[in-house]
């Protein structure tokens, strides 16, 4: 297999049609055409799915993907060494990070590191679902909870502590529950976007950490939903600290069990495992890791 072969085959992809990878390149699409025919030829298996309103991978397409990236990655840092451009970054990073650290601080930070590299190019996504590096084309995400998956690679930014708490007016209206076991008598609010269950509220014991199974009314993964909920006094929320910092610190939302709260996640930068990630996601994490060291008393 031709090398140019495989990093025009990663382009398509990346663009998702033959004629956006043509303009790319100034070449026309009968010879991208050509040259991925020739790419399946010399593979022995085809690699794409063709119709008239869309490219998608075949399974021996999906296993070759990451060679053809780690070829263009390749060339590339050997291209800027050689050019005497090693530290100018250029290119395209997509991303995808939770709606919470999104909103909070990493759609400032990365906008800045975008203007840091004017060469450099981001599409941040933000949400909840735990996305499919691989299979979906990401090249970093950040998450919060438990890696599992062993074809990754983590990198750990910071922990990020939950709460309980609940608006002044609940708790004058409600009662302050005065130990955790009380919870199951009052309205609590959930969020569905946990690596537990929304209604498994985890709290400290003198030996081991037990569980408080609660119910409430309302239950969303939208963490500003939920944020809302219990500013305007509908119940009790479970969430990280780092949502309502500035909510506990003006006494709009009251902490019910300072120093009890069990749950404790790592937010984690997490890219597809490569022998030599790109310069641009290695200096983009660090960037990201500075930045949440900064806010680090939001997350504690």
């Amino acid at each position: 297999m031709r090398a140019d072969d495989l990093i025009l085959f990663s382009q398509v992809f990346e663009l998702g049609s033959f004629s956006k990878v043509a303009e790319k390149n100034n070449i026309t699409n009968s010879v991208v055409s050509k040259r991925i025919a020739r790419l399946e030829q010399d593979a022995g298996v085809q690699l794409l799915y063709r119709t008239t309103r869309k490219l998608a991978l075949t399974e021996a397409g999906r296993a070759l993907l990451q060679g053809a990236k780690n070829v263009r990655q390749a060339t590339q840092e050997a291209r800027d060494t050689v050019s005497g451009f090693g530290n100018k970054l250029s290119g395209h990073i997509k991303m995808s990070v939770p709606t919470i650290s999104g909103d909070l601080l990493l759609a400032e930070a990365i906008a800045e590191f975008c203007c840091l590299h004017p060469g450099l190019t981001v599409d941040m996504s933000l949400e909840n679902r735990f996305v499919d590096l691989v299979e979906e084309g990401y090249d970093l995400v950040i998450r919060t909870g438990y890696l599992e998956d062993s074809s990754l690679i983590a990198r750990h930014m910071l922990d990020s502590q939950w709460v309980v708490c609940a608006s002044p007016q609940y708790v004058q209206r409600e009662g302050m529950p005065e130990y955790p076991k009380a919870l199951t008598t009052h309205n609590c609010l959930q969020y569905a976007y946990q690596t537990t269950g929304a209604s498994d509220w985890e709290f400290k014991g003198t030996t081991k950490n037990s569980i408080v199974r609660v119910s409430g009314s309302f239950s969303t993964d939208n963490a500003a939903a939920l944020r809302k909920a219990a500013l305007a006094g509908y119940g009790i929320a479970y969430v990280p600290r780092c949502l309502v910092y500035h909510d506990l610190k003006d006494g709009l939302l009251l902490d019910l069990f300072p120093d009890r709260v069990g749950k404790k996640l790592g937010v984690y930068a997490v890219y597809p495992f490569t022998r030599q990630p790109p310069k641009k996601v290695k200096m983009l994490i660090e960037h990201i890791k500075q930045r949440y060291q900064e806010m680090a008393h939001y997350f504690a």
